[in-house]
């Protein structure tokens, strides 16, 4: 946080903030709400987890809100590098999505924070004046799952794949590497992996091939075609 140019002996630290979603209307939304309120200053803003990164370390902002389904390298694998280099700046997850596949990964890779997109104004700079203190703040709706999550232990086939899950999926029923399905579906190679990732957690598979077997048996992938004769 960088105190106020106001010659005041009680004016409140300013805290600095980096915006990053991959909607420009979004990010000039965040950006005009901010900026009309005392106590905050944009530095600046990034459409992707990598652009994300390259700002953190420019800007060096207290506050990253940061979405996390975005094209490339998505929030999670930003949040996850920024922990590894231990970057100064407080992560706050601002998100439309509650999934336990999205909540637990962010929470595990370093997120201070987690609220979805509809929370009232006032909420969200409450959240961000407690993350900028390092205090964790969650939505309702997150902590809640969180804490289920705790209490039970997700089981397989409680949660079902998502579109991208089942593309990802299907390439690698045909036996496509990782490098090709990034190439394929226009994502990072790390972003394939975490989407491995959340299809054996969901499918309760611990590689590859068990996955997709599991799939064929379920249906996700329809039915394998007799071995030939």
């Amino acid at each position: 946080m960088i105190r106020d140019t106001v010659p005041d002996e009680a004016a409140e630290p300013v805290i600095t903030l980096l915006v990053v979603d991959d909607h420009p209307v979004v990010r000039d939304g965040l950006r005009g709400m901010f900026e009309s309120a005392p106590g905050f200053r944009v530095l600046g803003e990034a459409a992707d987890g990598a652009a994300a990164l390259r700002r953190a370390e420019e800007l060096d902002p207290d506050v990253i809100l940061m979405d996390l389904r975005m094209p490339g390298t998505g929030g999670v694998e930003a949040i996850r590098e920024l922990t590894r280099r231990g970057a100064r700046a407080r992560v706050l997850v601002l998100t439309t999505y509650d999934t336990d596949s999205d909540t637990l990964p962010a929470i595990e890779a370093g997120a201070t924070g987690y609220l979805l997109k509809d929370a009232p104004r006032e909420e969200l700079f409450a959240a961000v004046r407690a993350a900028a203190e390092g205090r964790s703040v969650l939505s309702p709706a997150v902590a809640s799952r969180l804490v289920s999550a705790v209490r039970a232990p997700r089981t397989p086939d409680t949660e079902p794949l998502s579109a991208r899950e089942r593309e990802v999926l299907a390439l690698v029923a045909k036996g496509t590497s990782n490098r090709e399905i990034a190439r394929e579906l226009f994502i990072s190679e790390a972003t394939v992996k975490t989407h491995l990732t959340h299809i054996f957690a969901k499918l309760g598979a611990k590689d590859r091939a068990a996955a997709v077997a599991t799939a064929y048996d379920r249906g996700i992938l329809g039915r394998p075609r007799p071995a030939d004769r």
